[in-house]
């Protein structure tokens, strides 16, 4: 999908975008034999020209930053199978939701591979290296939740990666609610140790952990890894939805993706 895209270029928005679409311009490649199609005034003709060599070689090149600042960022998960094997499904968890006030405890990492902790107290301060490699990150409303609190905790921190929030994603597809009602309504299960537990539960169980409960803790992490590897799934579900909405396939709306979701491949 990301060569597919046209948004990132200065001057194009998505009237522009849909209008090469339909000329048959499906892909960068496309561009050089369909611009006379297209009828675009010969100053747009020649910026998009210019701007697809440098997005060509940035894709090459792996230069992940180039598209996290220029394409919108509600349009950030077009670029997820391009850098696929640079991918950090991330979750966290805090004592409570105030940013100024509470802090973060746990925070799981997946790449679609290896799942990793970071417990606060134990090795926390090994999260900035496990992210040096991640060029897109995917969460579930990090953009409101989890990258604020994460920037507060560890102000050097590099975050600068595309950022797929799937809260957002799957919300123009018709999905609401929090992750664990959505993952019910695609038919993703927990665990039966974690089934029903929730954010608030996560805040108890530190609390359990710090009072001298390694019981707590051990299924503190539990919940969490479930969280981040789900993400993933629901990351597949939001692409190929969002994909087929762009452009125009079919099923695009909530109830259409579960029954999709449910048939398999």
């Amino acid at each position: 999908m990301l060569r597919q895209t046209f948004l990132h270029i200065p001057g194009v928005g998505y009237r522009t975008e849909d209008r090469l679409w339909r000329a048959g311009v499906r892909s960068w490649e496309d561009f050089p034999a369909r611009k006379e199609v297209v009828r675009l005034p010969s100053s747009v003709g020649r910026r998009i020209e210019e701007e697809l060599d440098r997005s060509e070689e940035a894709l090459r090149r792996g230069r992940y930053r180039y598209f996290a600042a220029n394409l919108p960022a509600r349009e950030h998960w077009r670029a997820l199978p391009d850098f696929r094997d640079s991918v950090a499904y991330l979750d966290i968890e805090t004592t409570g939701l105030s940013i100024g006030r509470d802090a973060v405890t746990v925070v799981g990492l997946y790449d679609g591979r290896r799942e990793r902790s970071f417990v606060k107290g134990v090795n926390m301060e090994e999260l900035p290296r496990a992210l040096e490699e991640a060029k897109v990150l995917v969460t579930f409303n990090g953009s409101r939740f989890d990258v604020p609190f994460l920037r507060r905790a560890f102000p050097s921190l590099r975050l600068d990666q595309l950022h797929v929030d799937l809260m957002h994603s799957l919300r123009r597809l018709g999905f609401r609610g929090g992750m664990k009602a959505i993952e019910r309504r695609v038919g993703i299960e927990r665990s039966e140790e974690t089934a029903g537990l929730s954010g608030f539960d996560a805040v108890r169980l530190w609390h359990d952990f710090e009072a001298g409960d390694d019981d707590a803790l051990d299924l503190l992490l539990a919940y969490n890894l479930e969280d981040v590897v789900n993400l993933e799934s629901l990351a597949d579900l939001a692409y190929a939805g969002l994909r087929s909405l762009c452009l125009r396939e079919e099923f695009v709306t909530a109830d259409r993706l579960e029954r999709a979701s449910a048939r398999g491949p």
